[in-house]
């Protein structure tokens, strides 16, 4: 029997997403409850519990109020809201981190699906901290810089609209400047930090498509002396992996005019691109990934995949 999906939220962006990923896979059941039954609590219950596995495409509070709608041992909840992320009771849903996320996201029934930032910064700061190379208590900056379908419906209105102003549309913007965003518990919770980095995201003048920076200073680090050494851990950490790549160090293969990083180079994949530059003295490590994949919704069905028994890649492009 095909096992049955559920997304509550369906009509926002990443339920939209994965409901698009799935809908041409005849080895599953999506139920779709209608219009007018979408804010009926009942109703929203029934569905919730017929299905062997809920994806959550909701506001924090609601993606709680949904998750306690489950009156039975079987089905399987995914949340791609903050809510859940730093609950040691739910599984963090990004199984190439180490051997043991992937083996509990098998036999989890409640999986938080990772922010999207936080993607970026884990996946560099990691295999780092966990081999001591960064120490637990490090002053850490980031940078983050994403297509303007990362900040929500209104900005996306906002950008699409033809009568938004020429400048706002064309440029670069900070937000969070109150150094508070809501990324922040997992990006140190899950690295094993003992303080959050200084992290200053931005959206971009394009719709999809990340970069996360981390800046490092060797003098800082323990044992490694060279970009080289940091790539090297990297490179035998995810080794293997299909959704996570060390590119060449110093790569510059996609360089726009061979000048500029190109922010767009993993659109349309549930693949996560990790670069390593640097000097005599400083480097930087560089995430690159679709916000709307490996951020949100390819990094949601890969996690189903593996939840359900599936091969971890069906349905997904490296």
């Amino acid at each position: 029997m095909k096992p049955k999906i559920f997304i509550d939220g369906q009509v926002g962006t990443t339920g939209l997403m994965i409901h698009e990923r799935l809908e041409g896979r005849d080895d599953i059941e999506i139920l779709t409850i209608p219009e007018e039954k979408r804010k009926d609590v009942e109703a929203k219950k029934a569905y919730i519990n017929e299905a062997d596995l809920v994806f959550l495409c909701l506001p924090d509070q609601a993606a709680r109020e949904s998750a306690a709608l489950v009156e039975n041992d079987r089905t399987r909840v995914i949340d791609a809201s903050t809510a859940h992320r730093t609950n040691p009771d739910w599984a963090y849903g990004f199984a190439e981190l180490a051997p043991e996320f992937r083996e509990k996201l098998k036999t989890s029934r409640l999986t938080a699906n990772p922010g999207c930032h936080a993607t970026g910064f884990i996946a560099a700061l990691y295999p780092l901290v966990k081999n001591g190379i960064v120490p637990a208590d490090a002053d850490l900056t980031c940078q983050s810089l994403s297509g303007y379908s990362g900040a929500g419906k209104k900005l996306i209105a906002k950008y699409d609209d033809p009568a938004t102003d020429k400048d706002f549309v064309q440029g670069p913007h900070h937000y969070a400047l109150g150094l508070s965003h809501k990324h922040l518990p997992e990006m140190a919770g899950l690295c094993g930090l003992s303080k959050a980095p200084l992290f200053t995201p931005m959206v971009g003048p394009f719709y999809k498509g990340m970069v996360v920076t981390t800046p490092l200073f060797f003098s800082a680090l323990n044992g490694v002396s060279s970009a080289a050494d940091l790539h090297s851990c990297l490179t035998d950490h995810y080794a293997g992996e299909k959704f996570v790549r060390v590119m060449p160090l110093a790569d510059q293969s996609d360089f726009i005019d061979g000048l500029f990083f190109h922010p767009q180079g993993c659109n349309d994949t549930n693949r996560l691109d990790l670069f390593v530059y640097g000097n005599e003295t400083q480097a930087v490590v560089v995430s690159r990934l679709d916000n709307l994949g490996k951020g949100a919704s390819g990094a949601a069905v890969q996690n189903m995949n593996i939840m359900l028994g599936f091969p971890e890649d069906r349905g997904l492009k490296a």
